[in-house]
């Protein structure tokens, strides 16, 4: 028993010094990792640190017989923490990333994580139940006879370790390949790419937009409104490809985990282009009721995927959730993110870029003003509480804002009660806007210092606020993006 004992705090011990050399030696994915299961702010950078270096100091405790015991109580302290956290995620039908090995082992939540916990929970309490005085034999006790036993469970723990590790660069190795292979198949000469329906892949709706309404045909013989799709998850990933795309061959495997990862979560969806027959011989190995024809493109285009392949997330209301990930590599950082994403908190998005270097807005509260309208009236934050308000950005030398003007006043003058509220912020003179004959009361904001705090850049543009006075949207600029953001293509549809 006292040998037992003793092999029992050494698989211990090497468990728990190994979590914690592995998360110091990644802190960005333990910083990541934290994210996913609710950690915020400084405490995200700062957590993992902390519980890298305790979980090292208790495993060096369990070596010791005189503190092993407080060693033990430790350590089953944090396993009943981390059970606790991986039962709270998955009762939520999230499953973040545990990176409970850094880079040596590391999986979404799920049974087969919470039920390894419960069997090392199982031998940290052996020692604990023992109490302090039974902790079993010190290290300089172990006689040559029990040399062996010592030394072989040992190099088991480090065979182990030793296969995780050969398991992640095989993982690697598979990803740098099929990367290869996309390259190649991208690069090769001779070889006819139409891509002159493509600009910028990363341009898309701005975040928080209606995705946009479209009738798709599915390969089931189903046809559906893109506002109708099944979103009884926290969202849906969309995956846009076509069955002349190589790097859509290639990436299959892929897709087909990540659906499968995803389940119960997030629903996918691919939209193709070319027909039906095509379509079921290069992508037979995907569900056919998730995949609907988009022949012309038009669906694709009008949501910014104008590659293949790429992504974009909608979540559950319907409403823009990413910018569009175009590219493998972009894909895969995209649904990294939205595995280990609480998808259900309020205001969850995925974004790229530098974002003109403001950085978003969405979810922060619109910050207090008061601004004087062309009509000498006073205007602050207490008129964007109780209805949502689309506050648009203009200026009076703005030839893209003098185009735009018509088919504004065509849709404010046609609103109906379900409309939001309109605020327009200029910078220019009271005499250089009286003449617009707007309906919606018009501010002015010199040097858009106001403005600037919204998150608006350029004009025109608009950004959403909600009812309780939370900025709701991406900032959009341009005419085509602020009809978006009403759910609209221009001002009479």
């Amino acid at each position: 028993m006292e040998l037992f004992l003793l092999i029992i705090r050494v698989i211990l011990a090497a468990l728990l010094v190994t979590a914690g050399v592995a998360k110091l030696a990644d802190l960005k994915g333990a910083e990541r990792a934290a994210r996913g299961f609710g950690v915020s702010g400084q405490l995200a950078k700062i957590g993992p640190v902390l519980l890298s270096v305790t979980e090292i100091i208790l495993g060096a405790m369990l070596l010791f017989p005189s503190v092993s015991w407080f060693g033990a109580i430790g350590a089953s302290a944090l396993l009943l923490i981390f059970i606790a956290m991986m039962g709270y995620q998955w009762s939520k039908g999230q499953a973040p990333d545990c990176h409970c090995f850094g880079q040596l082992h590391s999986e979404p939540v799920g049974v087969k994580s919470m039920i390894r916990n419960v069997i090392f929970l199982g031998l940290a309490i052996i020692p604990v139940l023992r109490g302090s005085a039974g902790q079993g034999l010190a290290l300089q006790s172990v006689t040559a006879e029990m040399a062996p036993t010592i030394l072989g469970t040992l190099a088991i723990i480090m065979l182990g370790g030793a296969l995780l590790y050969l398991r992640k660069i095989v993982e690697a190795q598979d990803e740098l390949r099929r990367r290869l292979d996309v390259i190649d198949v991208i690069s090769r000469e001779g070889t006819a790419m139409d891509h002159d329906h493509a600009t910028d892949p990363n341009q898309g709706l701005p975040i928080g937009s209606p995705l946009p309404a479209f009738e798709l045909h599915g390969l089931n013989g189903v046809t559906t409104s893109t506002r109708e799709l099944p979103s009884r998850w926290a969202g849906m990933l969309f995956f846009f490809v076509s069955p002349t795309c190589e790097p859509c061959q290639v990436m299959l495997p892929e897709f087909a985990r990540w659906t499968e990862e995803l389940a119960g979560r997030v629903q996918c969806f691919f939209i193709t282009s070319g027909n039906a027959k095509d379509n079921r011989k290069k992508f037979d190995s995907i569900d056919s009721a998730h995949i609907f024809l988009d022949e012309d493109r038009r669906f694709a285009l009008s949501v910014g995927g104008r590659w293949t392949p790429t992504a974009l997330y909608v979540d559950s209301n319907g409403k823009v959730a990413s910018h569009v990930a175009a590219g493998d590599i972009a894909i895969e950082e995209l649904v990294d993110k939205i595995k280990a994403a609480a998808l259900d908190a309020p205001f969850t998005y995925f974004a790229n870029g530098s974002h003109h270097g403001r950085g978003l807005k969405i979810g922060v509260e619109a910050p207090d003003f008061s601004l004087l309208d062309i009509n000498g009236g006073e205007i602050g934050k207490q008129h964007l509480l109780g209805k949502r308000t689309l506050i648009t950005f203009w200026s009076p030398t703005c030839p893209h804002c003098s185009a735009f003007l018509d088919e504004f006043k065509t849709w404010e003058h046609a609103r109906k009660n379900g409309e939001p509220n309109v605020i327009l912020v200029s910078d220019g003179e009271i005499d250089e806007h009286k003449d617009l004959q707007l309906a919606s009361p018009v501010v002015l904001d010199k040097g858009y210092k106001t403005a600037a705090k919204l998150g608006m850049f350029g004009t025109p543009s608009a950004v959403f606020v909600d009812e309780n006075g939370i900025i709701a949207t991406e900032t959009a600029v341009g005419a085509s993006n602020i009809w978006a953001l009403l759910g609209r293509r221009n001002g009479t549809n």
